[in-house]
């Protein structure tokens, strides 16, 4: 359609709604499962840094492939790359939910992150071929509600029906509407190839997949192997270094032909901007791992509870996206991402406040400033980091921009499930070492009942609630990392250089 008239597509309507509910079912996977982890973890007898791995692995396999998408999607045309990824994703999601042990809902949870992975590019691919051009900031916009909608609306609907279902139904739920996109899409999408055969790197892809591979089994078992005192760990350390060698070697030496472009390299902005994303998928998907175990372990709160009040930060996103979009063109981007990591370490702060007696509102308003701040800095970061870019490696910058906030989520839930184990498990001795017959404060009536160092069960009960103060102080410690990680961020904005054509060209 480019430079001629736009042809109307049939049943575009029916196609919008289709990729919608793929756009839809893969935003409510990147947050529906978290709420239920605790659960998960009972029922799979696993521990909160194994649970973990359900997050980890989804966001990891997503990550590597995405930048395949686009290759497979020149190869064998839009339409059916998106048909297999819903079809994959539907049956991944069942097989999810049908798993008995924690080894089989990882592996699941992987193929359903491979799966995925293609679904929101070629959601919004679809949506601009069939829209002419005047009508493709509407098309976007509809394909923003329902990016924001599933990650939104995620944690709540996962409380809600792993209190009255089972944990299973959050990936059961995926079935009913993975068959009706699937339909939608074989029946109404046209095929339409532009016989464009772009190279590919399969080289460079490969080792960096292995590489990252690795380095995130390391991260994740690191806890649970005792680090470098296990074979297996210097075994994927190993790896991964040489994996990543391999990349940047092949990647100097390939010249146009690597999977990477130099010419990315080459620019600050996008350098820069790439790396704030990294932190930022730290931040992202570090907080939706701790806080629902916390919620819930610590405090008690009901699964759909912890869904309602954990739904705070997806509407602080929602809030300041909206208001970013009518900034971002009179305002500094650069001012922008400031205020935005400005007030995410406020929220940061806050949270390195909380305390076992608190009540929801200040978990609330936590998430509600985390959400905006956040919020706040992903179109003016897309923006300065893509402006400087040709068209030739656009696609390319966007796919290494998109793994990289992704390869910050799991690698960021994987240090701070290890760090929160870790901590917990050195303040519990610590507690306990006070706990001596000859301490005046452990008998008593200082000590209340039930607590008790004279009987089994007074001190099971005392056991708990150490344990219960001990993990506090661990989830503490993990927030005030976090708030260090927006704290190094701040000085990389020095880097970052505003493009002065960008208004005219957006």
């Amino acid at each position: 359609m480019r430079g001629g008239a736009f042809s109307p597509v049939p049943h575009r309507g029916a196609i919008t709604f289709s990729i919608m509910l793929a756009n839809i079912m893969q935003g409510l996977d990147t947050t529906i499962a978290n709420v239920a982890l605790p659960h998960i973890q009972g029922n799979l007898s696993a521990t909160q840094d194994q649970a973990a791995w359900v997050l980890t692995s989804y966001i990891v396999t997503a990550a590597i492939m995405m930048p395949l998408t686009g290759w497979l999607a020149g190869r064998v045309g839009i339409k059916y790359v998106f048909l297999w990824s819903v079809i994959g994703f539907t049956v991944a999601s069942a097989l999810c939910g049908s798993a008995t042990s924690l080894t089989q809902l990882v592996l699941y949870r992987a193929l359903q992150g491979i799966a995925g992975a293609g679904l929101i590019p070629l959601a919004q691919a679809v949506l601009l071929q069939i829209n002419p051009v005047e009508r493709h900031g509407q098309a976007m916009a509809v394909f923003g509600i329902g990016a924001m909608l599933g990650p939104t609306t995620g944690p709540a609907l996962g409380g809600w029906i792993t209190d009255n279902f089972s944990w299973r139904t959050i990936f059961y739920i995926n079935v009913p509407i993975g068959i009706i996109s699937a339909l939608g899409i074989l029946i109404f999408i046209r095929d339409r190839r532009t016989g464009h055969r772009e190279h590919f790197d399969f080289f460079g892809f490969a080792v960096m997949a292995i590489a990252i591979g690795a380095l995130q089994m390391m991260l994740d078992r690191g806890e649970y192997k005792d680090w470098f005192g296990s074979t297996e760990i210097w075994i994927e350390g190993g790896i991964a270094a040489v994996g990543f060698y391999l990349l940047v070697v092949h990647t100097l030496t390939a010249g146009e032909r690597s999977f990477l472009s130099l010419e990315l390299l080459r620019t600050p902005n996008f350098i820069t901007a790439t790396i704030l994303m990294f932190f930022i998928g730290l931040l992202l998907n570090g907080t939706l791992a701790l806080l629902p175990t916390m919620l819930q372990d610590l405090m008690g709160y009901p699964a759909t509870t912890t869904g309602f009040v954990t739904m705070s930060r997806g509407v602080g996103t929602m809030i300041s996206m909206i208001l970013v979009g009518r900034l971002i063109n009179r305002v500094d981007p650069r001012l922008i991402i400031f205020g935005g990591l400005l007030i995410a370490a406020l929220s940061m702060w806050q949270m390195t406040g909380f305390a076992l007696m608190m009540g929801s509102g200040p978990v609330i308003m936590s998430g509600l400033l985390q959400g905006f701040g956040l919020g706040m800095t992903f179109v003016p970061l897309n923006t300065l980091a893509l402006s400087t870019l040709p068209r030739s490696i656009m696609t390319q910058g966007t796919a290494l921009r998109s793994l990289m906030r992704n390869l910050g989520g799991s690698i960021g839930i994987a240090i701070l499930e290890a760090q929160f184990v870790e901590n917990t498990q050195i303040v519990h001795s610590r507690l306990v070492e006070g706990l001596r017959p000859d301490n005046l404060l452990a008998r008593p009536p200082l000590l209340p009942a039930p607590y008790s160092l004279s009987s089994p069960a007074g001190v099971t009960a005392l056991n708990d609630e150490v344990t219960r103060q001990a993990s506090m102080v661990g989830y503490i410690d993990a927030f005030e990392l976090m708030l260090l990680v927006v704290v190094i961020s701040l000085p990389l904005l020095l880097l970052l250089r505003r493009q002065p054509q960008l208004a005219a060209a957006e």
